[in-house]
C-alpha cells in the first residue's frame, strides 16, 4: 500500500483502504457532485454497484500482469507472485477434509484485499462518466445531457 500511495498509482476516485480516504469521503464527494449539478437543474443518471465478493474472484494471473505493468519493482512481483501462487485449498466438514484443490484466484484468508484496487483501478479510464470507488464498490454516474 505504502508503494501505491508513494506512486501515486490509485486512481483519485478511489476512498477504499487510502489514507485520508473513507466510505464518508466517497460519499461526500458524491453527494457535492449531485448537489452541483442539480443545482443547474440538469439532471443525473447513477449506477451503484457492489461486486459481491469481488476480492475472491481476483484472477492471480491478470492481477500480477496488471502489477507488473503498473511500474512497481519487479521483486515485489516476484513475492506477490509467490505469495498468490501455487496455493492449495482444502475444506473440512464433520472431520472429514475434501480432495485438495489449486488456487487460482483470491480468497480473503490469503490475499490482502489492497492489492485488488489495482485490479479495479484502471475501470475508470473505459467510462465517460464520474466513478467513485470505495474498494470495489462504485458508484458511476453523469449528467443527462439530451433527452
Amino acid at each position: 500500500m505504502q508503494a501505491m500511495v508513494k506512486n501515486d498509482w490509485l486512481y483519485d476516485g478511489q476512498h477504499g483502504f487510502r489514507p485520508g480516504y473513507s466510505s464518508e469521503s466517497q460519499l461526500i464527494t458524491v453527494c457535492q457532485d449531485l448537489a452541483d449539478t442539480l443545482d443547474k437543474g440538469v439532471g443525473i443518471v447513477a449506477i451503484i454497484t457492489d461486486f459481491s465478493k469481488a476480492f475472491d474472484f481476483v484472477p492471480h494471473d491478470r492481477l500480477l500482469m496488471k502489477l507488473a505493468s503498473s511500474g512497481v519493482d519487479s521483486k515485489l512481483v516476484f513475492w506477490v507472485r509467490e505469495f498468490l501462487l501455487g496455493r492449495t485449498d482444502m475444506v473440512s466438514v464433520g472431520g472429514q477434509l475434501s480432495k485438495e484443490v489449486k488456487v487460482t484466484s483470491a480468497s480473503r484468508e490469503r490475499f490482502c484485499p489492497r492489492l485488488s484496487l489495482l485490479y479495479v483501478n484502471d475501470i475508470w479510464r473505459n467510462i465517460d462518466s464520474s466513478i467513485r470507488f470505495f474498494a470495489d464498490d462504485c458508484i458511476i454516474y453523469r449528467k443527462i445531457t439530451n433527452k
